[in-house]
């Protein structure tokens, strides 16, 4: 199988996890929906806890993609508040999916999911390093982000276009303030 068929399957389990929740995820779901046999999907993975870390993995790599191209540089020459400012960007953007929330809330209950997602948040937008307000401001920015995304996610009201460019702009100059 090529490396082709494995991002196939990966891409056709998310579609599962949109249509059907993480529950209708199986390995024969994913193979159905991906036009492969169950046994070429367990060449890839060879369980569904193994698919589950791919996926989450899958949909993390997305993620970092879009913050890399917002930041528009290699993350390790970015400060604390570019890497914030690309993820308040990225976040804004309001594309979260109902696979994201179900892998989001799966990472609950299974630490090798969020594992996955910790590691991208600990290099993007980690844990304040003091309790000097700039830390704190970079944390409140994201924390305000995270919980955008989570009510576009769970089907809440969306924002207005212009109140969600005031929020955004509003986030950026709390960001942008400490970064001096």
């Amino acid at each position: 199988m090529r490396p082709s068929q494995r991002n196939q399957i990966l891409d056709a389990a998310i579609r599962v996890t949109e249509r059907d929740g993480i529950t209708g995820l199986t390995l024969e779901s994913a193979a159905e929906e991906a036009g492969v046999t169950k046994g070429g999907l367990m060449y890839h993975f060879r369980t569904r806890d193994e698919l589950l870390v791919a996926i989450q993995r899958h949909l993390t790599d997305a993620w970092e993609d879009h913050l890399t191209a917002e930041l528009g540089k290699p993350l390790a020459e970015a400060s604390p508040h570019e890497a914030v400012e690309a993820y308040i960007r990225v976040g804004m953007h309001g594309s979260a999916s109902k696979a994201d929330l179900a892998f989001m809330v799966e990472s609950a209950t299974k630490p090798e999911l969020a594992e996955v997602w910790d590691d991208l948040i600990g290099r993007w937008a980690p844990p304040p390093a003091s309790t000097e307000p700039r830390d704190i401001d970079l944390l409140l920015a994201r924390l305000a982000v995270d919980g955008l995304w989570l009510g576009e996610a769970t089907g809440g009201i969306p924002l207005p276009e212009p109140v969600r460019k005031a929020l955004q702009d509003r986030l950026l100059a709390l960001v942008e303030a400490d970064a001096g």
